[in-house]
């Protein structure tokens, strides 16, 4: 995991580790600014923004990460220092997104120094928060997804047998938080250091551009607004836990299911949040039940996080009888033999993106058919794919959207070769075993849309986060690096000058590695990957498959640095064995460069 690598570097590690114990013991912080402005904490900001592709959009004042690249590591620490200890945010751009159904999302691009500053403080916070935080909670935390989400309201209809959703959509969440009551939530999380909490304060009343200073809300688009708004709704989670799952009886129980069979004879509320950022369910048994959870949430919204709902968006549901939507899912309970199962889809609107979405690109493809062109497209089918596959009933659901995008792609793209693939590239065998005619665009095949295959959807489990010497061992040990994903980031980039048969080979080595780097087997994010030449083009090298070699693009820079300051400074940062060191020195040696010592 790249986060954990840039932690070890500047040796904060320890420190966020310290700080998420001390938080499960409910003890208070009154030093963090201290932690803050620490020379290794803000370098690993700057580290954390750079390799963040959000970095290349300006703010107000025009600049973007490489206006500071300039600027040697004391000049940032220091810059940075001088700047937080009378600190006033300069003005937030405001940019409008368009949404599915016309409208607009408003977000605010704070200034890239006032990014790096807010990185700062989320790098000390977070672990604090995580401490807190509801445990069915998914959006914005470290290491968790929309799939553990549905996976969660998957296990409750399958074996609790809750049939009856809430569903609260909430207006406009991310414009109206409180920011008073903020401060007093961050209070009462043991984050009680003032001058944090005034920066904090002042970061969240800075001025948009066009709009003056907002008088509540925490603007999407901010480093640290997802942080600040799961702080604003654990309450909501903590508050709705307690009165079943978390409910403290005088007897103790063994599990919590044995415990659920006498609190059914009682008055209280069964009822179970599953919540991804602002968007929520609360899964009940009975209608009943349903009722009173969606008074008492729409009242505790209103009354203690000064939140309002939108009653046309927010309902009750019997699965049983129609279907409930959830991050871009449909969810119902269908029957399956005696019982009733989950069963989940693609929700309609998001078919129609798709499907507009296949429409643009295949546009593109017409205009242009050339190889990158094809690469983005599969980019895009293989990136929906790998988001849907967790759905059960998503296979047909990709089958009727190939057929109604059928006519439009061949009338586009007529007179091109269209064919089943013979023997095709090691990627496409990876992922695509159906024999479908697809069109072959500039030397590469297009991705069939309707190839899909169902994967499992696995709960989240609590153990796995980066912030434990156990956790941390989890993630080395039992987390599976999604090669897929990375695949579909490598398909968009284009490097200048490369042949079409590099950029395949490029690809197809690195899915045939699993994604991991070929000298110190450490899995590589997509921004860390660097192709290498085994023999060198200046050499006489070529761009085929067993020419090529995938690494980590520190190990690549090593194997061609020249000068001992910088062979130093990437072994130190590598960590290197004296195995590893061999190798290197081999691809050294290949490049007519003197070893190592």
């Amino acid at each position: 995991m790249q986060t954990l690598r840039y932690w070890d570097y500047y040796g904060m590690t320890e420190t966020f580790t310290e700080l998420y114990d001390r938080a499960s013991r409910k003890e208070s912080f009154s030093n963090l600014y201290d932690i803050i402005t620490t020379r290794e904490n803000i370098l690993l900001a700057h580290r954390t923004i750079k390799s963040n592709k959000g970095s290349k959009t300006a703010g107000t004042d025009g600049k973007t990460i490489d206006d500071i690249k300039v600027l040697t590591d004391g000049e940032i620490v220091s810059f940075i220092q001088q700047k937080l200890l009378n600190y006033q945010p300069k003005k937030v751009r405001r940019v409008l997104i368009p949404k599915p159904n016309g409208k607009q999302r408003p977000l605010g691009i704070p200034c890239i120094i006032d990014r790096v500053i807010q990185q700062c403080f989320k790098q000390v916070l977070e672990p604090i928060a995580e401490a807190h935080f509801y445990k069915h909670s998914y959006g914005f935390r470290p290491l968790r997804s929309t799939h553990h989400a549905l996976a969660r309201v998957q296990t409750l209809i399958n074996k609790g047998t809750l049939h009856y959703v809430v569903d609260v959509d909430i207006t406009g969440f991310f414009d109206n938080v409180n920011h008073a009551l903020l401060i007093k939530q961050l209070w009462n999380m043991g984050i009680q250091d003032r001058k944090v909490l005034r920066i904090i304060s002042k970061m969240m009343k800075a001025e948009i551009e066009g709009e003056g200073i907002p008088p509540k809300g925490t603007p999407q688009g901010g480093i640290l607004s997802p942080l600040l708004s799961n702080i604003v709704l654990n309450d909501l989670d903590q508050w709705i836990a307690g009165q079943w799952e978390n409910f403290k009886t005088n007897h103790q129980y063994s599990h919590n299911y044995v415990k659920y069979i006498p609190l059914r004879k009682t008055g209280l509320k069964e009822g179970f949040i599953v919540r991804y950022a602002d968007d929520f369910k609360v899964l009940c048994r009975n209608w009943k039940t349903a009722q009173k959870w969606y008074h008492a949430v729409r009242l505790y919204l209103k009354d203690r996080l000064k939140l309002d709902i939108s009653p046309e968006k927010s309902q009750i549901v019997n699965l049983r009888k129609r279907k409930s939507e959830f991050l871009g899912f449909t969810i119902w309970a269908a029957k399956k033999g005696k019982r009733r199962v989950a069963y989940t889809g693609i929700n309609h609107k998001k078919k129609l993106q798709i499907k507009e979405e296949a429409k643009k690109r295949i546009r593109h493809i017409q205009k242009m058919p050339i190889a990158l062109n094809a690469y983005l497209f599969n980019s895009f089918v293989l990136g929906i794919h790998n988001y849907f596959s967790r759905a059960t009933h998503v296979s047909s659901d990709f089958s009727e959207l190939a057929y109604d995008l059928r006519a439009f792609i061949f009338n586009r793209l007529k007179g091109k070769r269209y064919e089943r693939p013979v023997r095709p590239p090691p990627t496409y065998s990876k992922f695509y075993k159906s024999t479908y005619r697809t069109f072959k665009i500039g030397g590469v095949y297009l991705y069939p849309l309707a190839d899909i295959k169902t994967v499992n959807n696995f709960n989240f489990s609590p153990n796995l986060t980066p912030f434990t010497y156990e956790g941390r061992e989890l993630i080395h040990k039992k987390l599976r690096p999604d090669v897929q994903t990375e695949i579909t980031k490598l398909m968009k980039s284009h490097i200048l000058g490369r042949s079409l048969e590099y950029m395949d080979n490029r690809i197809s080595r690195y899915s045939m590695r699993m994604g991991r780097c070929e000298i110190t087997g450490t899995f590589l994010c997509a921004e860390d990957v660097h192709c290498h030449h085994y023999l060198p083009i200046y050499l006489n090298g070529d761009d085929k498959f067993n020419n090529l070699r995938i690494l980590h693009k520190d190990v690549h820079r090593l194997i061609h640095a020249t000068h001992a300051e910088t062979i130093a400074t990437l072994i130190s940062r590598l960590d290197l064995t004296e195995s590893m060191v061999n190798t290197i020195n081999q691809y050294r040696n290949m490049c007519n460069l003197e070893p190592m010592n």
